[in-house]
C-alpha cells in the first residue's frame, strides 16, 4: 500500500511538472511571437502600394537602385540585389537599415566584373558566399563579417560560352538554387523558341531529334565550391525545360523545384491552328518537381492547364488537341496560365507568418509582354501552400498592385513589375521589382493563430482583376475599345490634314498609309505628337513641306489611342501604344 501511494504522489508529480512545463513553454512562444512583432518596423500607410491579406504590411525598403532581379538577405539583415545589367557603379546593389526603422540608410552599389549582358539575375548566399550572376558568368565572394561590401577576392565558379555556341542564347539568364549536399543547381536555357533550324519562322518545323538539347533545355548540377567550372564541369540533371528564372530546392522534401517559361505568340507563327485569345492564354507556365534525369518535353510538348494535358506543339504536328506521347513527360504540379513570365521562387521556412504559409512557396510573376490585344497579366506575387511536397490546396494571390493600373494595355504602362523573393532572418519577406528597383519587406503584424479566409477574403477577389482572371474572349479585347477611342481622337484632331483614309491630301500633309514614320520607332512618333514638326520631308518618294504643331495638350490616354489607332489602321500592323510609353517619353523631355 505504502509503495502505492508512492508510485501515485510520483506520478502526480510529474503531471503537475508537465503541466507547468507545458505553461511554460507556451508562454515563452506566446513571448517571443509578441517580442518579434515589437521589433519589427512600422510598415507604410498604403503598404508601398502593396494590397496584401489581413494582418501583413510592408515597408519600402529602398525605392530606386536600378533594374532589380533576385535578391539575398543575410543573418544580419543587409540586403544584396543583383541588377539585370553590370553599370559603371557595378553590378550588384548592397543596403544596410542602420536604425532599424525598414528603410535601407546605407545603398551601395559594387562588382566590378565583365559581361555586361542583360540577363544578369542570381543573388543567393550559400555558406556565407554571396553568389551572383552575369548572362554568361557565375561569381562569388566570401561575406566579410560585419561588412556591408565583401571584401574577400572574387572568385569564378561557372563559365557559360554562349557567345561562341553554335546554337545561340535566348534564354541566357542563370538563376542558382543549391541542394543540402553542396550541390549548386543552374539551367541552360533553350537558344530559340522551339528548335527551328531558323528560329521564330512561322510554319517552320521542328528539328528531331533536337539538337539544341545536348547543350540547352534543361538544368545542370555543379560543385557549388569549384572555382573555374565551364559546363561540361557539370552534370545535366534534368532536360526539356525551355527556360528558368525561378527556381529554389525545397528544404522540406529535399527536391529542386523550377517554373518554365512557355513558347510564345502562338498566333503568329500558326495563325490557322491559333487565335489572339489562345495565344495570350497558352501555352502554360509550368510549376515542376524535378527529379534527377527527369524530361518536361520541350520543345516537342507543351502544357495547356485548360485542359490538363500536354500536347504536341505545332512545329511537330500538334494542332491544340493532339496529346501524342504527352503523358509519358514530367507533368507539371500546377500549370499557370500563359505569358504570366514566373521569375522567382521561395519556399518559406520562417515562422513571423502564419504557420499555414510554413513550407509553401511564393512565386513572383514578372508579367506578360505579348498578350495583346488582350490585357497584359501576372504582375503580382503568388502563394501556393505545400505539405509532404506537394500543393495542398489552390494557389492564392499573396501580394497585388505592382503595376498602379487596373488594365495593362502595354507591358510599359506597369509601374513596377515584382522580380525577386528572399526571407530576413526574422521571417520578413522581401520582394524586388524590376522597373526602377523598388524594394519591399513584407511582415506579419497579425495574431497567427486567428489568421483565415476572412483575412485571405480581400485577396481571392484580386482574382477577377485584368492582370489575374482569364480574358473574356469578347469583353476584355481591348484593341477594339482603344481602335474606337482612338478613331473618333483621330477624325477629330487629325483627320482634317492626314485625310479619313490616312492618305494624306498629296501635296502639304503626307500619308499615315504604310509610313515608316508611323509604324516605325515608337518613340520618335510620340516625339512627333508631342513637338510638332516642319520643314522639308519625303515620305514614300513624295515630298512634302507642311507644318504640324504640337499636340501636347491632349492627354496621354488620347495620344496612346491615337498612335495605336494610326499604328493598325489603313493597312499598318504595328504593335500598340500604351500610356505608359506615352509618360516615358515626356519623362526624357
Amino acid at each position: 500500500m505504502k509503495y502505492f501511494f508512492y508510485t501515485l504522489y510520483s506520478t502526480l508529480s510529474k503531471v503537475k511538472f508537465l503541466v507547468v512545463g507545458l505553461a511554460v513553454l507556451l508562454l515563452s512562444i506566446s513571448f517571443v511571437s509578441y517580442d518579434t512583432i515589437s521589433k519589427l518596423p512600422k510598415g507604410d500607410p498604403d503598404n508601398g502600394g502593396l494590397a496584401l491579406p489581413g494582418g501583413f504590411e510592408a515597408v519600402v525598403v529602398a525605392d530606386s537602385v536600378g533594374s532589380a532581379r533576385h535578391l539575398a538577405v543575410n543573418q544580419n539583415g543587409d540586403i544584396y540585389v543583383k541588377l539585370r545589367s553590370v553599370t559603371p557603379k557595378g553590378g550588384s546593389v548592397a543596403l544596410r537599415d542602420i536604425d532599424n526603422d525598414g528603410k535601407a540608410d546605407v545603398i551601395q552599389h559594387f562588382g566590378d566584373y565583365q559581361d555586361p549582358g542583360r540577363y544578369g539575375t542570381a543573388m543567393r548566399i550559400y555558406n556565407d558566399y554571396l553568389y551572383y550572376s552575369t548572362a554568361g558568368v557565375v561569381f562569388r565572394n566570401k561575406l566579410t563579417p560585419g561588412k556591408l561590401i565583401p571584401e574577400s577576392k572574387t572568385e569564378v565558379i561557372l563559365t557559360d560560352d554562349y557567345k561562341n555556341k553554335v546554337h545561340g542564347s535566348e534564354h541566357i539568364a542563370k538563376p542558382i538554387t543549391f541542394d543540402n549536399a553542396g550541390h549548386m543547381y543552374v539551367p541552360f536555357g533553350a537558344p530559340g523558341d522551339v528548335c527551328q533550324l531558323e528560329n521564330r519562322v512561322p510554319g517552320l518545323a521542328g528539328q528531331d531529334p533536337c539538337p539544341q538539347l545536348e547543350e540547352h533545355g534543361g538544368v545542370w548540377q555543379f560543385d557549388a565550391n569549384k572555382i573555374g567550372q565551364l559546363q561540361s564541369d557539370g552534370k545535366k540533371y534534368a532536360t526539356g525545360i525551355r527556360s528558368v528564372v525561378a527556381m529554389d530546392w525545397n528544404k522540406s522534401d529535399n527536391n529542386l523545384y523550377v517554373l518554365q517559361h512557355g513558347r510564345d505568340n502562338l498566333v503568329r507563327t500558326w495563325p490557322d491552328l491559333y487565335n489572339n485569345w489562345q495565344s495570350a492564354v497558352l501555352p502554360s507556365e509550368e510549376f515542376l518537381r524535378v527529379k534527377e534525369n527527369s524530361d518536361a518535353g520541350w520543345p516537342y510538348y507543351y502544357y495547356d492547364h485548360r485542359q490538363g494535358k500536354k500536347l504536341l506543339n505545332p512545329e511537330y504536328g500538334g494542332d491544340g488537341t493532339k496529346v501524342g506521347k504527352g503523358a509519358e513527360f514530367e507533368q507539371p504540379i500546377i500549370g499557370f496560365p500563359g505569358h504570366w513570365a514566373p521569375n522567382d521562387l521561395h519556399f518559406y521556412q520562417g515562422d513571423q507568418f502564419p504557420a499555414r504559409y510554413k513550407n509553401g512557396a511564393f512565386i513572383a510573376f514578372h508579367g506578360s509582354t505579348i498578350r495583346a490585344p488582350y490585357p497584359q497579366a501576372g504582375y503580382f506575387v503568388c502563394f501556393v501552400p505545400f505539405k509532404n511536397g506537394a500543393p495542398s490546396g489552390p494557389w492564392e494571390v499573396f501580394a497585388d498592385g505592382f503595376a498602379s493600373v487596373d488594365t495593362i494595355v502595354n507591358t510599359a504602362d506597369a509601374k513596377a513589375r515584382p522580380m525577386g523573393i528572399a526571407m530576413g532572418p526574422d521571417g520578413s519577406l522581401y520582394i524586388t521589382e524590376s522597373v526602377k528597383g523598388k524594394i519591399w519587406r513584407i511582415m506579419y503584424k497579425g495574431d497567427r493563430n486567428k489568421f483565415g479566409k476572412a483575412q485571405l477574403a480581400g485577396m481571392e477577389k484580386r482574382k477577377q482583376r485584368t492582370n489575374i482572371k482569364e480574358p473574356d474572349i469578347v469583353k476584355d479585347n481591348l484593341e477594339k475599345k482603344v481602335l474606337e477611342a482612338g478613331e473618333q481622337a483621330y477624325k477629330l484632331y487629325c483627320g482634317a490634314c492626314h485625310q479619313g483614309d490616312g492618305k494624306g491630301d498629296g501635296s502639304r500633309f503626307p500619308p499615315l498609309a504604310g509610313s515608316e514614320r508611323v509604324i516605325g520607332d515608337k518613340r520618335k512618333l510620340i516625339e512627333v505628337v508631342l513637338k510638332g514638326m516642319s520643314g522639308p520631308l519625303t515620305v514614300k518618294g513624295v515630298d512634302y513641306n507642311g507644318v504640324m504643331p504640337a499636340h501636347d495638350f491632349l492627354k496621354n490616354e488620347e495620344i496612346a489611342q491615337i498612335l495605336t489607332y494610326i499604328r493598325k489602321s489603313f493597312g499598318n500592323n504595328a504593335s500598340s501604344i500604351g500610356v505608359g510609353e506615352v509618360l516615358k517619353v515626356k519623362s526624357l523631355q
